[in-house]
């Protein structure tokens, strides 16, 4: 058996009216000019005003950046960066969702720097290639249940000019201190829920797929695969309800805590599609959750009987639990194909051969090809082999 390394996540308070701790939270980590980095819709809600005057009040000279896409670009950062040192801040607020926790991260790690922001990427030791005294604190808090970046030590960015997401990485760049405030996703609409709430399905699914050895990561992904099943229906329908939500920030959390045992197929083909076609991150995994599923099912067929037992689902096996996520989605209004989103399969060869080579891929059950790859993808656009 080789040897592994386990890591669990950061310092974490959770529970509604959590946001208020912003400001001595600033103070103990030492940051007194915070930068905040959000989307510019959160940027426009209340609750980013009120952010603001928590740590003005306190004293903190806090800046705001907002320039932040759905699928967070190099030029993005780059804007933060300069947002950062014209502001001369010490240390980074991330509030939104995955994209712009992912964008925030990415600023504190890179702001400072005397390298591009490229040469972080995840390849083997490129990580120290960095200055890790000039990499800024981060809180993060997140306003989806959905990526877990808040807990993540990398960031995905796509590289305009390779259109290629990218898989930015140090130690460092896990945040020092986490909010869940279930207060922050209330006004979260119901298919911006849905395809944030199967993110988190994914992290979890895909984790517990991984061939391997982590059975604390493995134990906290299926739990967190019963928190959605439980509570992600509920906000759905309900987007009020603070303890529903709480429990969907915990799963979302769960999810990233859990995929350093691996992700797999699922996040190979949507990150590639992701940075050819700008869709949701979150949407395109629910997409095609089934779809790999069922091209792994000779791989994963005992975890996926534990599975079903541990859900009290009808029957047993991958096709129960293929019927449950079938199902799920359905509920939720995810569209069934990614023609339903505008995707087609004239690039279905680049997709795989984008797929094979993603970091995500090498923690599948299976090593697929790129012809596999493209295959499993022609499936999702036209609702193909489930």
């Amino acid at each position: 058996m080789s040897v592994s390394i386990w890591n669990y996540p950061t310092s974490m308070s959770c529970g509604v009216g959590a946001l208020n701790q912003l400001p001595t939270t600033c103070e103990s980590l030492g940051i007194k000019r915070p930068l905040i980095v959000t989307d510019p819709g959160i940027a426009a809600l209340p609750m980013t005003e009120h952010a603001q005057s928590l740590c003005a009040h306190q004293g903190l000279s806090v800046g705001l950046f907002s320039d932040v896409q759905g699928n967070p670009t190099g030029a993005n950062v780059l804007a933060g960066n300069n947002a950062f040192l014209d502001g001369n801040h010490d240390g980074v607020i991330a509030l939104g969702g995955g994209s712009a926790l992912d964008c925030a991260k990415a600023i504190a790690l890179s702001a400072k720097q005397t390298v591009p922001l490229w040469d972080f990427e995840d390849i083997g030791d490129n990580w120290t290639a960095a200055d890790a005294s000039k990499i800024a604190p981060v809180i993060a808090l997140p306003t989806t249940a959905g990526t877990g970046s808040e807990v993540g030590r990398a960031s995905v960015i796509t590289n305009e000019d390779e259109k290629r997401k990218i898989i930015i990485f140090h130690p460092d760049m896990l945040p020092k201190q986490v909010i869940l405030d279930p207060e922050l996703t209330l006004g979260l609409p119901p298919h911006i829920t849905a395809a944030t709430g199967m993110d988190a399905l994914s992290h979890s699914l895909e984790a517990l797929c991984s061939p391997s050895y982590h059975p604390m990561a493995e134990g906290i992904a299926i739990e967190g695969i019963r928190l959605v099943n439980n509570f992600l229906p509920v906000v759905f329908q309900n987007g009020s309800d603070r303890y529903a939500r709480m429990q969907m920030l915990v799963a979302s959390s769960m999810g990233a805590t859990a995929f350093q045992k691996g992700l797999g197929a699922m996040h190979a083909i949507a990150h590639s599609l992701g940075a050819r076609y700008n869709a949701h991150h979150g949407l395109l995994n629910a997409i095609l959750m089934p779809y790999v599923l069922n091209a792994n099912r000779t791989k994963i067929e005992e975890k996926m009987t534990r599975l079903s037992s541990y859900l009290a689902l009808e029957g047993t096996g991958t096709d129960a639990v293929l019927h449950w996520v079938l199902s799920l989605r359905a509920s939720l209004g995810i569209p069934h194909t990614l023609s339903e989103i505008g995707i087609d399969d004239s690039e279905a060869a680049l997709i795989g051969d984008m797929a094979v080579k993603d970091p995500s891929a090498g923690g599948n059950p299976i090593a697929f090809t790129s012809d596999q790859y493209s295959q499993i993808f022609s499936d999702a656009v036209h609702g193909k082999g489930l």
